[in-house]
């Protein structure tokens, strides 16, 4: 039965990126918004988030839930179909501003390995897009799509378009980490998913699990930690920007770093909730 679902799922996601692709970009985005902002709260992923909005009310006041999980189907809905069109972002810069773009270009200079850290925020996968755009080696770690049939399709987009070296996350995937870090690749990855095998470490106050793998790295091989944030604006174009570096001999072990790390995230997802997927389950 799941296979069968796996299956008609993917045939109306290849139909709609056909549909999207015919369409054109910004004609898409209007009607992508529009479908999941009406279609994605009648989805599972409803509880999800109203657990999740329960949570940051608690740390945030004045939290508009409602306008919250709105806007974010709508940039959900964008983002879904902006996958159909990274060739386009690849060739082109005018849709992109990057703020304290000298932390790029000092980290080319120095060809000295750092780890790029974020979340799901606009339209994530361009980031990586832009830090390989300044030539710098990078992987990207990775979490394959639950569903075999679009999976594929998915990988080839991000190896061909956003960065070719993807590491796929788990034992594998820090094995492999450590091979590119010693060739001198830096590494990218998401921090705001749940991780069954990381560790609880407060996230907006409450304990969730964790992934200490990016201090760990960071610590073992003296790498400077760099978060990144994105935000798309109402012309739907974006802004990236290079936080100031984090210097991992500055904590006493990874689990006060990846504290720290909760907190910088913290900050993202304040400065613009509505840009934030919400539906993963942070806090199981």
């Amino acid at each position: 039965m799941k296979i069968l679902n796996y299956f008609l799922q993917s045939i109306i996601v290849y139909f709609f990126f056909l549909l999207g692709r015919i369409l054109g970009l910004k004609i898409s985005r209007k009607i992508f918004s529009f479908l999941f902002s009406n279609v994605g709260p009648f989805f599972k992923s409803k509880k999800i988030i109203e657990k999740n909005l329960i949570n940051f009310s608690r740390k945030v006041v004045n939290v508009n839930k409602k306008s919250i999980t709105n806007d974010m189907w709508i940039n959900y809905g964008k983002t879904f179909i902006e996958y159909i069109f990274l060739d386009i972002f690849k060739k082109n810069n005018s849709h992109m501003q990057l703020m304290n773009e000298e932390i790029l270009l000092q980290i080319s200079e120095e060809k000295k390995p750092v780890i790029f850290i974020s979340g799901h925020f606009a339209n994530f996968e361009l980031m990586s897009m832009e830090i390989t755009k300044k030539n710098i080696q990078l992987a990207t770690i990775y979490r394959p799509l639950n569903n075999f049939f679009l999976n594929p399709f998915m990988e080839y987009l991000r190896k061909k378009y956003v960065c070719k070296n993807q590491i796929k996350k788990g034992i594998n995937g820090v094995r492999e980490s450590i091979e590119y870090i010693k060739k001198n690749y830096s590494i990218a990855l998401m921090i705001d998913q749940r991780v069954s095998e990381g560790e609880k470490i407060d996230f907006f106050d409450r304990p969730a699990f964790t992934s200490t793998l990016p201090a760990q790295l960071a610590m073992k091989f003296n790498l400077d930690i760099v978060p990144v944030y994105i935000e798309r604006d109402q012309n739907d174009n974006f802004t990236i920007e290079f936080k100031n570096r984090i210097n991992p001999s500055n904590f006493e072990n990874k689990f006060i770093l990846t504290k720290e790390l909760n907190k910088v995230l913290e900050k993202m997802i304040i400065k613009n909730p509505n840009q934030w997927i919400w539906t993963h389950d942070r806090w199981k």
